[in-house]
């Protein structure tokens, strides 16, 4: 992906100048494959500069909230969500998932996030980096309590998560009350093991569908499954 000051799809545009966390692939493929059927209300936790939110806002006539801890990428996503056409349903709020928490009484029908996952890591040189890619401000275990406490009790949350995290992830969930319902392996290419997983939770337990996609072919083009999920978003698909 890009690292330039703005990142053009087809119906917004992301400036990314000031977020420490640029456009990257595990936000386009958590936008594009979040279940977004019958949600009246989207909460996306730590929303950098607005990507997943806006690629929300253009598959659904949802009300979304986005929460931002870091200053600059909220002000960014502020923008960002202004410049867009769905600003009307859009609300950015630069706190923390626990402040945020703590201070509404409101209920989500869907839950995202692409959230930090670099742990006893050495960390960025840069202070907003940091809190962008590692869980100190946000561990693991604070985000699925809090996630199935803001969770409608019919709702649905989604996250894209390292293969080495999410083994922590599964441990937790149950704990807290959300099951599996939904998950994709997500692998480089063909002949590389899957790095990321996708994966969608309820309250309910349900027998999880789980399958696989891959990003590259071995010439590093873009796999057909790939451009068919994200064909909405990018410019040349």
């Amino acid at each position: 992906m890009g690292r330039n000051k703005y990142f053009q799809f087809k119906q917004f545009r992301i400036e990314q100048e000031r977020s420490a966390m640029k456009v990257g692939i595990d936000g386009v493929l958590l936008g594009a494959w979040a279940d977004v059927n019958n949600c009246k209300t989207i909460l996306d936790i730590g929303t950098g500069t607005g990507l997943i939110t806006l690629m929300l806002a253009q598959r659904s006539s949802s009300k979304i909230t986005a929460i931002e801890i870091e200053k600059n990428a909220a002000q960014e996503a502020t923008a960002n969500v202004a410049a867009s056409e769905w600003s009307y349903r859009v609300d950015v709020k630069q706190a923390s998932l626990q402040e945020y928490a703590a201070a509404t009484m409101l209920k989500f029908d869907l839950i995202v996030s692409n959230p930090p996952f670099f742990q006893n890591s050495l960390k960025a040189g840069n202070d907003s980096r940091s809190i962008a890619r590692h869980t100190d401000s946000l561990p693991f275990s604070v985000l699925i309590e809090l996630v199935a406490h803001l969770l409608s009790e019919n709702g649905r949350c989604a996250f894209v998560f390292p293969i080495q995290a999410y083994k922590e992830i599964e441990t937790l969930t149950p704990l807290n009350g959300l099951y599996e319902i939904r998950k994709t392996l997500v692998k480089p290419t063909e002949q590389k093991a899957a790095n990321r997983v996708l994966v969608e939770m309820s309250k309910k337990e349900a027998v999880a569908a789980t399958d696989c996609l891959t990003i590259y072919n071995e010439d590093k083009s873009w796999t057909n499954e790939f451009k068919r999920l994200t064909h909405d978003f990018y410019l040349n698909f």
